[in-house]
């Protein structure tokens, strides 16, 4: 099942839709960097493809960074 949460990027609110384990996963790679969790989505979100859905990029960004 999705977790949806909110959260405001580059002075915008958005919502986000994930499994519980990417947003665990993404926790997780953020405390490693130092960094809090709306910290990391920002910078992740600054840097895809504009096509790239951002939820998608999440998703991408966790599975290459777990490995």
């Amino acid at each position: 099942m999705l977790e949806k949460r909110s959260l405001s990027l580059s002075g915008h609110r958005t919502s986000i839709a994930l499994e519980p384990e990417f947003w665990a996963a993404l926790a997780a790679l953020a405390e490693g960097e130092g960094m809090t969790l709306v910290a990391l989505i920002t910078r992740l979100d600054a840097t895809r493809a504009p096509e790239q859905k951002l939820a998608s990029a999440l998703r991408v960004f966790a599975l290459h960074a777990g490995k």
